[in-house]
């Protein structure tokens, strides 16, 4: 949830790619254009017999049509611009990538928000941070996210902080999430109950405080957001809950809307927050863009650093990335860490002092 905040306490900006929910068994990008090529590969036999393709999806295309009966000839329509989406998944940069250069087709945007939101969901339901019903007292397995990012941050996040400093310690952290899921508020409502003891319902409120922008959307809230259009953690959605879940999906065009997005807040945080982290990010132009539209006239603050995984990018790659982070942040390649041989983990580790909050 964005809120605003008080700009006296230096920030710590984390932006955060599907790389970083990977850790915690989510798709990256090739992976997730995959499973939506597979959710919206529709077909059926002898046409009533449904032999490929998502249930759910192909329901929320009936109702979808059904909101507009000028249209009789909509349902197969739906169809056809998710072969469409399947069929040039392969050769596009991502999803996102995608529905951007279709931008005026809103039948793609529908269908591509619609697989994006039921396979986000159906990888939810088979991470780590998935909860059984047979754990116990302690919902979340937390010695199982050991060799992850979330337990290195939670330590460093709650280094030398009492019970009494939490709220303070969150107010100096910005969560710019470019992933749909909701892996990252999901963990952090279970670990401060089980670190600090704290009920759900302090947790809960704790948390509506701390600043976390969905820049593409977001897969719907947590129940314990207590906003519109929630839903749990990896629960499958029905369709009527799937095509109103879509609606959180938002385009490149429409998460740089300044009327009607949080890029504005974005756009400030990384001009003049301290520390950028940047986690599993894959670093495509649109986001780049997104987040540091071109370099800016003002000085940025006094002793910033920046860090960021680049796992599985090219060396060569990976200077220019730095050289453009440069550029557009007003930075010296010097301030700038960015590492293609280290995972999220391993980040924390290589610069656990240089990333405290202490």
């Amino acid at each position: 949830m964005a809120v605003s905040s008080s700009t006296s306490i230096p920030k710590t900006v984390f932006i955060i790619g599907a790389g970083a929910s990977k850790e915690v068994g989510l798709p990256v990008g090739s992976e997730l254009k995959e499973s939506i090529a597979k959710a919206l590969d529709i077909r059926f036999e002898k046409l009533t017999r449904m032999i490929n393709g998502d249930h759910f999806i192909f329901e929320a295309f009936r109702l979808a049509a059904a909101k507009d009966p000028t249209h009789n000839d909509l349902l197969p329509s739906f169809q056809r611009a998710g072969w469409r989406i399947r069929d040039a998944m392969p050769q596009a940069i991502s999803i996102d990538n995608f529905i951007d250069t279709h931008s005026e087709d809103k039948q793609i945007e529908l269908c591509g928000k619609l697989a994006i939101v039921r396979t986000i969901l159906e990888a939810e339901s088979k991470s780590v941070l998935v909860i059984k019903q047979l754990q116990g007292n302690c919902p979340l397995r937390f010695d199982r996210l050991e060799n992850t990012w979330f337990n290195s941050f939670f330590r460093q996040l709650t280094e030398n902080c009492k019970p009494a400093d939490i709220k303070k310690r969150l107010s100096s952290v910005v969560l710019v999430i470019f992933n749909y899921d909701r892996c990252i508020e999901h963990y952090l409502y279970h670990a401060l109950q089980n670190y600090y003891f704290m009920s759900a319902s302090d947790v809960a409120s704790l948390l509506q405080s701390l600043e976390i922008y969905h820049p593409y959307g977001i897969v719907g809230s947590l129940p314990w957001f207590k906003q519109n259009d929630a839903i749990e953690y990896g629960v499958t959605p029905n369709s009527e809950q799937l095509l109103r879940l879509s609606n959180r999906i938002k385009t490149f065009t429409e998460g740089t809307n300044e009327s009607s997005s949080d890029v504005t807040a974005i756009r400030s945080h990384m001009k003049t927050s301290l520390r950028l982290v940047f986690l599993g990010f894959a670093f495509h132009r649109l986001n780049i863009e997104l987040l540091l539209p071109k370099a800016s006239s003002t000085s940025p603050p006094t002793g910033r650093s920046v860090f960021a995984t680049a796992h599985g990018i090219s060396d060569s790659d990976t200077k220019s990335i730095s050289d453009e982070l440069a550029t557009r942040g007003v930075l010296s390649a010097r301030d700038i860490q960015i590492r293609n041989d280290l995972t999220c983990s391993k980040l924390f580790q290589e610069y656990s002092r240089s990333m405290s909050f202490t």
